[in-house]
């Protein structure tokens, strides 16, 4: 049940935006695993990522075009006034360059993005913002990453704060952990406080059961013979006598471990999640990824599966979101 009611709608600009799933836990109302995510007061009014391909899936389920532009190129007078904005950033090229004192820096022009997310919060001032990332970043160069990022954040003007969150914990049949940084700007006075569990991995008098993976696949015999791999493949991993030390092999009883965005070129000899029938290993369709993100049935899948992967592999759970976005509209509503 939403908490507040708000007649105007509160604008979002969506960096790194990929395939939509911070935008459809934000801005839309959906049904999922018997649950209604009632919609939030929200508009996205800007979106931007230059991965093409993950565009066009984003076009496919909003009203709104997705600018497939580097961020680099975006000039912050062509981004149009919003309350907030998000962005889930690359991290992989952050470093602590030699310099005294020490500063952030950047290996390649990846490790460049996180300040395009400052540029445009000190040009545009939004009444918050979002981030997410990894939670690897925690950790990023013998930790000094990070205190560093959140003090970009802070001399942006923004009232930072930051929490782990596990999507299983909120209803999603997945097990991933992402860092979320949320910043409310520093005139409204106010600190952003993470939601609250709604599931639990125990039993637990107040919460739900964590959401098992076998809720949102298909019938193995709705399965094509595609997603199956090849007897091939089952002889290398016996002759590896790996025994899917690597592969994982699900328990569909629990949460799903975490799906990445190369599942197209998953192998059983791999980190990736896959499935165990009747001794025959499949991976995953990318529906039943999309699913095991939190993403309704209604959500268009368009482009090749190689790419629908990649961007659902990539994307925030809209469930999520959903619950971090509740929370940071009751600071900001007013």
């Amino acid at each position: 049940m939403d908490k507040f009611v708000r007649n105007e709608k509160m604008k979002v600009a969506s960096l790194f935006c990929g395939c939509g799933g911070t935008d459809w836990g934000m801005v839309r109302g959906f049904n999922f695993l018997g649950k209604r995510y009632k919609k939030h007061p929200l508009e996205i009014v800007f979106a931007n990522d230059n991965d093409k391909r993950a565009a066009e899936i984003f076009n496919a389920n909003f009203e709104i075009q997705c600018d497939t532009r580097s961020i680099e190129d975006v000039k912050s007078f062509e981004i149009p006034d919003h309350d907030i904005l998000t962005g889930g950033f690359p991290c992989q090229s952050f470093s602590i360059v030699a310099q005294n004192p020490p500063r952030l820096g950047y290996k390649d022009d990846k490790g460049k993005l996180f300040f395009e997310i400052c540029r445009v919060l000190r040009a545009k001032k939004p009444k918050a913002f979002v981030a997410e990332n990894v939670k690897g970043i925690l950790s990023a160069n013998n930790y000094r990453v990070f205190p560093m990022i959140l003090e970009e954040f802070e001399k942006s003007g923004y009232t930072v704060s930051w929490c782990v969150l596990n999507s299983a914990d909120f209803g999603v049949p997945q097990k991933r952990e992402r860092v979320f940084i949320v910043g409310i700007k520093k005139s409204i006075g106010k600190r952003f406080f993470p939601p609250e569990p709604t599931h639990s991995k125990k039993n637990d008098l107040f919460l739900s059961k964590w959401n098992p993976l076998k809720l949102v696949l298909d019938p193995n015999k709705k399965i094509p013979k595609k997603y199956y791999f090849s007897r091939k493949a089952h002889e290398g991993l016996k002759k590896s006598n790996l025994a899917m030390n690597k592969g994982r092999a699900q328990d569909i009883e629990t949460v799903c471990n975490t799906v990445g965005s190369h599942l197209a070129k998953v192998s059983l000899n791999s980190t990736d999640p896959v499935l165990n029938v009747n001794g025959i290993f499949r991976r995953f369709t990318p529906r039943e990824v999309a699913r095991i993100q939190s993403f309704p049935d209604s959500f268009k899948l368009v482009e090749s599966e190689s790419a629908q992967y990649r961007a659902l592999g990539n994307a925030i759970p809209p469930v999520l979101m959903w619950h971090v976005t509740n929370n940071l509209l009751e600071l900001i509503q007013d």
